[in-house]
């Protein structure tokens, strides 16, 4: 009798396991495709990169092959040594300092400037549809076009913006020469990318604000202000707190704009993380751990970032 309950046990879980791959057997085919290419293209390429970034793995000591001799792996194990060395270097504080400016003053402006062309496209006017076109453009622009557009318009010597300067009467500016110029350069040339997806994304939410609300609050004597602090701004937030981290993340890696306006110049004054990430991999001798530790450094960054910014949204009420 004994035996018999506990082959019923066993067998109770089998049979509801079968049960749920029977009922949902199509939501599991549908969905069997994006978990293996996500494994694919996202997770082998992360534990490969863990895994180099804990060893000494060079282009130098990296097996290959040529012709036919085969060259083995020659590097070895040595712990955390590579975050050691990143931690304690002087170059990271520095390029760590201007990729949280970098990314402050972009989403910063993203939002700012993005909410006041929503706002407007949320009212009533003329040729409404145009103009939504027309500050769409810059995003369906692929970046690196819009990159290499703003380093010819920002060209010391014939750039346009120059030439607009002489004409009326003005000295020209190193835009890309200069390193205070060079990070206004790239700011402009971001914001100008990220301000259509911030706008689109708030205008959404404040479509499905309640007219009623406003209109109430009005008749109750409330200015423009009081109507747009204790009714916009709370609206927005199921929108905005979900933009704003998604515009951070990829403020934070916008590799893109940088290396190809400045590529990280001038003197390193523009570069960030990312791009010193990309140069440690596939410039000079290729240093392929040095390069996995920084992209771990760099994830284990916006993890942290995005972990406070969801408890500070739930201290606020936010439901996520």
């Amino acid at each position: 009798m004994t035996a018999d309950v506990v082959a019923t046990r066993r067998a109770a879980p089998r049979s509801g396991a079968r049960r749920l791959l029977s009922r949902h057997w199509y939501a599991w085919a549908m969905t069997a495709p994006v978990v293996v290419v996500t494994l694919v293209l996202v997770g082998y390429p992360l534990v490969r990169g863990v895994y180099l970034s804990l060893t000494d793995a060079t282009e130098a000591t990296l097996g290959h092959t040529i012709g036919m001799n085969v060259i083995p792996d020659r590097y070895e194990f040595v712990g955390l040594r590579n975050y050691a060395d990143i931690l304690t270097s002087s170059a990271f504080l520095g390029r760590l300092t201007w990729t949280v400016v970098w990314t402050v003053v972009c989403v910063a402006l993203h939002v700012g400037i993005g909410l006041g062309l929503a706002m407007l496209l949320n009212r009533p006017m003329r040729l409404r549809a145009l103009y939504r076109i027309l500050l769409v453009l810059p995003w369906a622009v692929p970046a690196f076009v819009s990159a290499f557009i703003w380093r010819y318009l920002l060209n010391g010597e014939f750039g346009v913006v120059n030439a607009m300067l002489r004409a009326a009467g003005f000295a020209g500016i190193s835009w890309l020469d200069d390193p205070f110029w060079a990070k206004v350069s790239v700011i402009a040339c971001n914001v100008w990318l990220g301000v259509p997806f911030m706008m689109l994304a708030l205008l959404g939410g404040l479509q499905s604000i309640p007219r009623e609300l406003h209109e109430a609050a009005e008749v109750d004597g409330a200015t423009p202000w009081q109507r747009f602090r204790h009714i916009t701004l709370p609206g927005l937030r199921p929108v905005s707190s979900t933009v704003v981290l998604l515009g951070t993340i990829w403020t934070f890696n916008q590799f893109p704009v940088i290396f190809l306006l400045t590529k990280g110049g001038p003197g390193g004054a523009t570069e960030i993380l990312v791009t010193y990430a990309y140069r440690q991999a596939f410039e000079g001798i290729r240093n392929y751990s040095g390069s996995a530790a920084w992209g771990m450094v760099i994830l284990a960054l916006l993890v942290v970032m995005a972990t406070v910014y969801r408890r500070a949204l739930r201290q606020q009420g936010e439901a996520w």
